[in-house]
């Protein structure tokens, strides 16, 4: 937009974009706050006022003015399933932000009229009861009234899924069907299926039955990607590390963002790793990617992070809060080996361990590999989740040099957490202060797609918080984090997970230009508005990757939603809900303190006779005559 006192002065090495009349947060302990930013070829060039931005706004420099807004460095999920996500993300009903089942169940409703025959609707992660008005799950017999005759899979965290008698039907489940192992199918008295599943612990009877509805193929996964990337960007996330996960098999699932790098069609930087998928194979299976591929390799878009967040299946610790934990046998062995395979060869990794138990048996290994002088050998590892992590392994940890990355599982499953493990150990679940003092690095991110939403500013707002969807306080005081600890989380703490703490995570003249411009000043609304904050402008590498209100427009165009059908096409994503505003109470406060403010303002005026009639007798117009 033309912005008045900025003219064209710069001839050679014009900026391409100024962003400027912002309050902008940088993260940058040099200069911690700026008005105006200037970036040429995708980073940064300037940091300051206008007067420092001025030479450089050429005759082709885009000049955009935030209006006052807060302004960020992009955000960067450091535990997101992306490229899983995008792959799906056209085909799946979002029930992220829905306030009510009743609105939930009439989306359902709709959206099963328009699917045609042979596809499913599917509801995949990103909610829970507790964020409901009714505090429950559908049951089955609404899911039958709302599509008698199309399959419904309805997928609640990774503790069940309700599926309808069509789904039943099509994902071939009969009253001769056996349990999987470590899941359940709950059968009526009549031992046929009634359309619940239970992770018992494992979510494995959860994604194998997802995996039989139709997928999408060719330009369609392309495209589908793209439109999840877009919503990413809508909150401000440039950034993320895909956790790979269960059912993301290697190369196959991830040639679509491979073809989206090469075609310069990515709008977030991804560094992704590499999942074993078959158990009794993991060791083959990483031993053929080491001789492919290195960490590291690629570049600022698409770029290999290492192995995990699983190495061997026998390891994973299932987080099903609703049952005990699970009991592990023996699985050292074969873990130690992957473990060796990764530092021999420059490979870090991630792992993925709820409970200290499990934490402590991975410790032993990586100590015994240590005292080999194998560990970490220069090699960036870290454990995931973590919610029992114990202050004894925190300083294992630490001496080997390891990180953690946080995720808001329990947003969506503190409730269950609290009923089982009671309100002390919900406290320091996880003990993010205490890993903080030990001077670990501690990314944060969202566990999207299929436990949380993706919405970051819903984990920022449990950082800050410590409450829950259903807004349950978990977290006392003192396991919570300040906004600008919560903020670096997500930005300079991801960055560092990469090795890329050097080029980005803070806006700083050198780095890659990759900010937010938010719709509410993030360091100043009330606590339970932080969950309602989106972005507004939206850059990554310089490009205009997002774009609302007076900004609209100028983001980059992306193709029409595919299949037409989509309930991206009909409903969009997350489903925003305004913001709740000032309680009663502060809102009362803050009123009380502007007629104070106004009374001392008619004083000061009387004082220095600026008021004709400082006389402040009582004169209401309804009573004159």
């Amino acid at each position: 937009m033309p912005v008045g006192g900025l003219t064209h002065r710069a001839t050679d090495n014009a900026a391409d974009l100024v962003v400027r009349n912002a309050k902008i947060h940088t993260g940058d302990a040099i200069r911690p706050q700026a008005e105006a930013i200037a970036i040429r070829d995708g980073v940064i060039t300037v940091v300051g006022d206008d007067n420092d931005v001025a030479p450089h706004v050429g005759p082709d420099t885009k000049v955009v003015d935030a209006l006052g807004r807060r302004m960020i460095p992009g955000l960067n999920d450091a535990h997101l399933h992306v490229i899983r996500g995008g792959l799906n993300y056209v085909l799946e009903l979002r029930w992220d932000g829905v306030r009510t089942l009743r609105q939930g169940l009439a989306m359902l409703r709709e959206q099963a009229a328009r699917t045609p025959k042979g596809q499913w609707v599917r509801v995949v992660g990103g909610w829970s009861a507790e964020q409901f008005a009714e505090r429950r799950l559908p049951t089955v017999a609404e899911l039958n009234a709302a599509a008698p005759d199309t399959p419904v899979f309805v997928l609640h965290l990774y503790q069940a899924a309700v599926l309808n008698r069509a789904a039943v039907k099509a994902a071939g489940f009969t009253r001769e069907t056996p349990d999987p192992q470590g899941g359940q199918i709950v059968r009526g008295r009549n031992g046929e299926p009634t359309g619940m599943l239970l992770a018992a612990p494992s979510a494995l009877v959860l994604y194998s039955t997802l995996a039989k509805a139709p997928m999408l193929e060719g330009e369609d996964r392309k495209t589908s990607t793209r439109h999840f990337l877009r919503e990413l960007n809508r909150f401000g996330l440039t950034s993320a590390i895909d956790a790979a996960g269960g059912f993301q098999n290697f190369p196959d699932n991830y040639s679509t963002v491979v073809e989206l790098a090469q075609a310069g069609q990515l709008s977030l930087r991804i560094a992704y790793h590499l999942f074993p998928q078959t158990a009794g194979q993991e060791i083959d299976d990483l031993r053929r990617w080491i001789e492919v591929a290195r960490p590291e390799d690629g570049d600022e878009w698409l770029r290999l992070n290492g192995a995990g967040e699983n190495l061997t299946w026998a390891a994973a610790d299932f987080e099903n809060f609703t049952e005990p934990r699970p009991e592990l046998s023996d699985y050292e062995t074969e873990f130690e080996k992957a473990v060796r395979l990764l530092m021999e060869n420059g490979w870090g990794f991630r792992l993925h361990a709820t409970y200290d138990e499990t934490i402590r048996r991975d410790l032993a290994v990586f100590e015994k590999i240590a005292a080999d002088g194998l560990f970490p050998a220069d090699n960036r590892w870290l454990f995931d989740h973590a919610e029992t992590v114990s202050a004894d392994s925190l300083d294992r940890i630490a001496a080997l040099g390891g990180a953690m990355s946080v995720q808001n599982r329990l947003s969506f499953q503190g409730e269950a957490f609290l009923s089982r493990y009671g309100p002390g150990a919900a406290a320091d679940a996880p003990p993010l202060r205490a890993m903080l003092e030990r001077g670990l690095t501690v990314g944060a991110g969202t566990d999207a797609t299929r436990v949380s939403t993706y919405n970051p500013w819903i984990a920022l707002h449990w950082l800050v918080t410590g409450r829950t969807a259903g807004d349950l306080v978990l977290r006392p005081p003192h396991n919570r984090v300040d906004r600008r600890t919560a903020l670096a989380m997500f930005t300079e703490a991801g960055a560092a997970l990469t090795g890329e703490e050097g080029v980005k995570g803070v806006l700083r003249r050198g780095f890659l230009a990759d900010l937010a411009v938010l719709s509410e000043d993030y360091f100043n609304v009330p606590d339970q508005d932080i969950a309602h904050i989106e972005s507004l402008l939206t850059v990554v590498g310089g490009r205009i990757v997002h774009a609302a209100a007076e900004y609209e427009g100028l983001e980059e165009e992306l193709p029409p939603v595919s299949p037409t059908w989509s309930p991206v096409a009909h409903f969009g994503g997350y489903q925003a809900t305004p913001a709740t505003g000032l309680s009663g109470a502060r809102q009362a406060e803050l009123l009380g303190q502007a007629v104070t403010e106004s009374e001392q303002h008619r004083q000061w005026r009387a004082r220095r006779t600026l008021d004709p009639q400082p006389s402040s007798a009582f004169f209401d117009p309804c009573f004159s005559l």
